[in-house]
């Protein structure tokens, strides 16, 4: 494993082809490219894990399946360039509650300029 090699989210996610597939799972860039042919779920379940933090699509897997891994492993992602599901879920949340925001004062701003 050479984990001292320091990826960005931007590179990781130009490796989402069947013949160059790279996944990032618990801060560890993978390289699974040779795997693609052999994984139980098919190539199409890999590919669906590029560019973006695949740790949720990787839980449940068996410990040896995760041993398995680290010989994949080519090194860390930065993690101030990757968008936790957290984070996701948050602007997901939070944008609506801005738009709906902006529309009571863009109203409120209108109703008072009519009013005066």
């Amino acid at each position: 494993m050479v984990s001292s090699v320091l990826y960005e989210l931007d590179e990781v996610a130009k490796h989402n082809k069947s013949n160059d597939c790279w996944l990032i799972i618990s801060g560890k860039v993978y390289d699974v490219t040779s795997f693609m042919d052999h994984h139980p779920g098919g190539a199409e379940v890999l590919l669906s894990s590029t560019g973006k933090d695949a740790t949720s699509d990787f839980r449940g897997h068996t410990q040896s399946a995760i041993q398995r891994m680290e010989k994949y492993c080519i090194g860390e992602v930065d993690p101030a360039t990757v968008t936790t599901e957290q984070d996701r879920v948050m602007l997901r949340l939070i944008m609506p509650i801005c738009t709906l925001g902006l529309y009571f004062w863009l109203t409120s701003v209108f109703l008072k300029s009519q009013i005066s």
